[in-house]
Order: C-alpha cells, then structure tokens, then sequence
C-alpha cells in the first residue's frame, strides 16, 4: 500500500535543488552589482523561481512519485505534467534577462544557440522526447529502474523548458518569437503531440505491463480506466495550457502599437 509518509530526500535531488537554489541566491545577492549595476533585488521573480523548485520537488520526492511509480499511470502522467508546465514555466520567468545573459555570452556558440532556441527546434524537441518515452518499452523501463527514472524526469523538464522557451524566454539575446509567431507555434506542437495522444487513448490493449499488474488502488478502476484517463488528462491539460497561452499571446498581439500603425497605414 501507499506509505504517505515516503518522502524522497536522496543527496542528488535535494543537493541539486539547494545547488540551483543557492547559484540563484548568489547572483541575485553578492553578484547583482557585477552583473546589473543599479539593479534592485528581483524579489517578484525570486518568488516564481523558488516555486518552481518547490514544485519540481512535489512533482518527483512527494509520494505522489510513489503512486506513479508502483499504481497508476494516471499519477505518473500528472508528475510529468507538473514538471512540463508550472514547474518549467515558473523557471523561466523566474530568471531575469540580467542574470542569464552574461552566461549564455561566455557560452559563445551564439550559431548554436540561436538554432536550439528556434521555435521549430524546440518544438521539435519537446515533442520528440515526449513521445519517445511513451514507447512501451522505455517507459516500462523508467518504471523498474531508479536511474532510468531519474533521467526520465530531468528530461521531461529539460523537454518544458524546450517548449516554453520561443514565448517566456528570459533572455534579451535569444528573446520570445513575435506573439504572431508563438500563437502558430502553440498549433503547430498541439498538432505534434496529436499521435502520441491518440496512442495512449485508443489503443485495445494495456501498454505498459507495470501497471497492468499493479496493485488496484480502486476496485472499479481498472487498468485500462488508468491509461485512458492518463491520456485524456495529456491532452485536456496540455490543450487546456496551451490554448491559454494562446489567447495571451492573441491579447497582446492585438494590443502591439507596431501592429496598430501597419493597420492604420494600410487602410489609409
């Protein structure tokens, strides 16, 4: 049965959460003169930024990853929803331009970087590693080693960073695409994940074997309850995300004063 009192505290998760905690507390303290003269302490973004590790801890150490793990596939999808939404998205606009700039400078590679950062790039990226670990095999994996999993995970999230980078990046040299542009860019990754979606929803038999054999948590709630609700909460919640920010990005490019004065002068 379900220990809720199992909270994972292994020296890898919680020392990399303190490690980017701790990075972020210096830049934004000691080093904020260095790097943004003048700059007041970016407290609104602290804020998200902190909430993001929070969450990313919730997603993977809470015994949410336990039900996930051993139970159900639909636990296990919300994990991954929690790291490729709020937990991503929090990251990204918690970070100011100021702070990641002078980073991905000394990076140099500016070609590179310019072409991960471009929206069929991490479009693609998101999608394709999404997809990928959907496959029977793999996923089933993840489930039976420790490691696997680990890496699973820090993927997906590597994966929503991907995806949210081309509307909330936080950087001035590699900026969001145009609103126009992000609203076809949001089409154009809900068209993507369409098959993997379909896979999980219509498919007659019972994909992974974990959680075919499971441990019922609900009599009545069997294992094909589980993967089709998994796959309905993939799509409605990542539809639900991006429709959102599909109607922000509609909002703002509706209010763009550029946009206004091309109207006007064609009209005119």
């Amino acid at each position: 049965m379900i220990d809720w009192r199992h909270w994972h505290n292994e020296s890898y998760l919680i020392g990399g959460l303190i490690l980017f905690g701790w990075l972020y507390a210096i830049l934004a303290g000691p080093f904020r003169e260095r790097l943004a003269p003048g700059e007041p302490y970016p407290r609104s973004l602290a804020w998200r930024f902190y909430s993001a590790l929070v969450l990313f801890y919730l997603a993977v150490g809470s015994p949410l990853d336990q039900i996930g793990e051993r139970f159900l596939f639909s636990a296990h999808m919300l994990q991954h929803q929690l790291l490729i939404y709020p937990a991503a998205i929090l990251f990204l606009v918690g970070i100011p331009s100021w702070m990641i700039d002078p980073f991905l400078r000394r990076l140099g590679c500016r070609g590179l970087l310019r072409l991960l950062t471009h929206p069929l790039i991490c479009g693609l990226v998101y999608i394709i590693i999404y997809s990928v670990w959907h496959m029977p095999a793999l996923y089933d994996w993840a489930l039976q080693n420790k490691l696997v999993h680990v890496v699973e995970h820090v993927m997906f999230f590597g994966s929503g960073l991907f995806y949210w980078w081309p509307l909330l990046s936080p950087s001035k040299i590699y900026p969001p695409v145009s609103y126009a542009g992000q609203m076809v860019y949001l089409f154009g990754v809900l068209i993507g994940m369409t098959p993997v979606f379909a896979y999980l929803v219509f498919s007659d038999s019972i994909l992974y074997p974990t959680y075919e054999y499971a441990p019922r948590l609900f009599e009545t709630f069997t294992p094909g309850d589980d993967q089709l609700l998994a796959g309905v909460m993939m799509k409605i919640i990542g539809m639900g995300v991006a429709l959102v920010a599909f109607g922000w990005s509609f909002y703002r490019w509706s209010k763009d004063p550029a946009r206004a004065r091309r109207t006007a002068a064609a009209r005119s």
